[in-house]
């Protein structure tokens, strides 16, 4: 195994504004290291909706069971359980791509995607203004903050600020990219 894996551990957090490649990123690792891969998206919203939440209590509770197991891989932010998840993990990851970028992926996946790694079953693909409001207003604040808790973090970490730099990680660590 690369010396870049094995000092991430196994139990990996992945972290990075929407369309940032956090999934694709999971996946890759995941079946790698033959860990399993959660995506919070998927425990955040109900199935068969147009990404509807779930209740908090019930998105915590799956939250909280998820990051009790041995190994795993989680992508995705939801700042309300960074904490927990951060004290059983073993390494970090920060996709830090910038908004434009992360407005660009958008767009790109909802018109020509017709599947995606870490979408929620039955959800619908289309543009959608809630969507575009996050990726540029909200979206610049959160790469802030997630900049902050990973400088603060002791653990083992990578900061993947461009899409060079992930494909330079992706040969360090001898993933195929899909």
């Amino acid at each position: 195994m690369p010396a870049a894996l094995a000092q991430l551990g196994s139990r990996i957090c992945i972290f990075g504004p929407s369309n940032s490649g956090k999934s694709t990123l999971a996946a890759t690792l995941g079946q790698r290291l033959s860990i399993d891969v959660i995506h919070l998206d998927q425990l955040h919203h109900l199935p068969h909706t147009d990404w509807q939440p779930r209740p908090n209590g019930e998105f915590h509770a799956l939250h909280d069971a998820a990051i009790q197991q041995e190994n795993w891989i989680i992508e995705g932010n939801y700042s309300s359980c960074i904490p927990q998840r951060l004290a059983r993990a073993t390494g970090l990851i920060l996709l830090d791509i910038s908004t434009g970028r992360s407005l660009f992926r958008y767009l790109r996946r909802t018109l020509l995607e017709t599947e995606r790694i870490g979408d929620v079953e039955g959800s619908t693909r289309r543009i959608k203004g809630d969507m575009l409001r996050y990726i540029t207003l909200i979206t610049p604040l959160n790469r802030r903050r997630y900049a902050d808790i990973f400088r603060d973090t002791p653990l083992p970490k990578r900061y993947l600020p461009t899409p060079d730099s992930v494909r330079a990680f992706y040969r360090e660590c001898e993933l195929e990219r899909p």
